[in-house]
């Protein structure tokens, strides 16, 4: 960031819903004032003015729940994601290494052909290993699908990175973390380049903060690209169990600045995931699904425990994975033994009983809406005339949940205006019927939990701010996601502007 005391006028501009126009003066940071356009008296030496032409403004925007690291590399590998089948899936894979036949740095070290996003739930077949092969050949293969709890290798793939996998090549839960982890350690140098573009692509649609929970160590790298200027957005960098003694030790702690990371880093919550997924059939839930069983508890009651009494005892906010509805009241539980409040992270499924448990806890439903629309199908298929409590928003804010919108990119697209319009329309307007629409929330609601619950630019707030072409409350419900974002400013400095801002001077 550059002078943080820099000052500057925000010339008409409108909250949304009103046509008065007004004057905003940022200064060190945070909004020093408010006065009807053409009113605000300047001090004695002039300031950078900025006309925004009428232009609606908003609290900065945040994603809650993102792998930054994993939506970066996610742009530059095979996108898998219109795979209708395995078979389709794996001839998109024969079709890659035909155009691509890189062979690496030498002999015996092929380049790995890494895809994303398939939904294996959804498909009519079943994928194996034999298919992959036939496929990809002598060539490693890795596909990593669309929730990031599964990866699908071939032979070469699993000699490669020393897997045992069976006759379907899948991987699930740890042993597909950890290969997914191995495939990004990739140069330093390309994977801050993509980091970079992917930020200023997220600052273009008005967010200013990421939560980050990249499953690794994640301060240094982070440290790294800061000192190296990188400036688009603030983080929070989540930690997880097995660096909690060492992150402590450091003196991290939720919510505290890390030094080096020029007013732009914080630790973030423990991460601690203690079921699956949707399209895996991980997810621990209380229905058996239709192939049997419950999903997976993937850590023990007891450890749950433990880690949460060990958070409170090192200043660390949980925010625990929790997708299925046994998963959810499991975590409920754990965080009621342990005494201390935090975060659940997704609560796609939740128990008619513990919605009011969210208030009376003090946890934080952390919740991606875009999945609600991605993972109808698959909740269908599995629990058909049983997903009336299925991304339970309007449930959950009724009860008196506070809630966190996020992507938890790149199982969802880096971009909060998805998510504010799956929240309010639960619709991808593809000539389907809204499902569940009796959970949708108000506009107002759904950008209250996208800006930490700053309802409105007021003085004193902090200068991370948005500047929209359209009215948020006003705009059509087919139009929302394509909201228009003008200009984007984090600590009073613009971090994108389209040109317009810049003109200025």
């Amino acid at each position: 960031m550059t002078d943080a005391a820099a000052e500057l006028i925000l010339a008409s501009v409108r909250r949304p819903g009103s046509k008065a126009p007004l004057d905003v003066h940022l200064r060190g940071g945070v909004v020093a004032g408010i006065s009807p356009a053409g009113t605000l008296a300047h001090k004695a030496r002039p300031l950078r003015t900025v006309d925004c032409a009428g232009r609606f403004i908003i609290p900065g925007l945040w994603d809650e729940h993102v792998h930054f690291t994993q939506w970066a590399l996610h742009a530059n590998r095979l996108d898998l994601s219109a795979a209708t089948s395995a078979h389709e899936a794996a001839a998109a894979v024969g079709r890659f290494i035909a155009a691509d036949p890189a062979e690496g740095t030498g002999p015996g070290h092929p380049i790995t052909a890494v895809g994303v996003g398939f939904r294996d739930a959804l498909w009519p077949d079943t994928p194996t290993l034999a298919m992959l092969d036939a496929a990809a050949g002598k060539r490693p293969a890795a596909l990593i699908s669309h929730d990031l709890h599964c990866v699908w290798v071939n032979t070469a793939a699993a000699r490669r990175y020393g897997l045992r996998v069976d006759a379907s090549g899948l991987l699930r839960e740890e042993p597909a973390f950890l290969l997914t982890r191995e495939l990004g350690r990739l140069p330093d140098a390309v994977v801050d380049g993509w980091i970079s573009q992917a930020a200023k692509d997220a600052a273009a649609r008005g967010v200013v903060g990421v939560v980050d929970f990249e499953m690794t160590w994640n301060r240094d790298p982070w440290l790294r690209r800061m000192a190296a200027g990188f400036d688009s957005l603030r983080v929070e960098a989540g930690v997880y169990p097995a660096d909690l003694e060492r992150a402590a030790a450091e003196g991290l702690r939720t919510d505290r600045e890390v030094p080096g990371g020029n007013g732009l880093l914080r630790t973030g919550p423990l991460k601690v995931l203690i079921d699956g997924s949707l399209n895996t059939r991980t997810a621990y839930c209380v229905d058996p699904y239709p192939f049997g069983g419950h999903g997976l508890l993937t850590v023990p009651i007891d450890e749950l425990r433990a880690l949460l009494r060990r958070a409170r005892e090192t200043g660390f906010v949980p925010a625990v994975h929790a997708i299925g509805d046994a998963a959810n009241r499991v975590a409920l539980d754990a965080f009621e033994h342990a005494g201390i409040g935090g975060r659940i992270e997704h609560a796609q499924f939740v128990r008619r009983e513990d919605f009011a448990r969210f208030a009376a806890l003090g946890v934080v439903a952390s919740v991606q809406p875009a999945h609600a629309l991605d993972d109808r199908d698959a909740a269908e298929a599995n629990w058909s005339g049983r997903t009336d409590r299925a991304f339970p928003l309007r449930s959950l804010l009724d009860a008196g949940a506070t809630l966190a919108l996020g992507s938890d990119a790149p199982v969802a697209a880096l971009d909060p205006w998805a998510a504010v319009s799956a929240a309010t329309t639960r619709s991808s307007f593809d000539g389907r019927d809204p499902w569940q629409p009796q959970e949708a929330i108000t506009r107002e609601q759904a950008l209250a939990a996208s800006t930490r619950g700053r309802d409105t630019v007021q003085v004193g707030s902090p200068a991370d701010l948005v500047l929209l072409d359209a009215d948020p409350l006003a705009v059509p419900d087919s139009g929302l996601a394509a909201m228009p974002v003008a200009a984007t400013l984090v600590g009073g400095h613009f971090t994108y502007d389209g040109g317009w801002a810049a003109s200025q001077g």
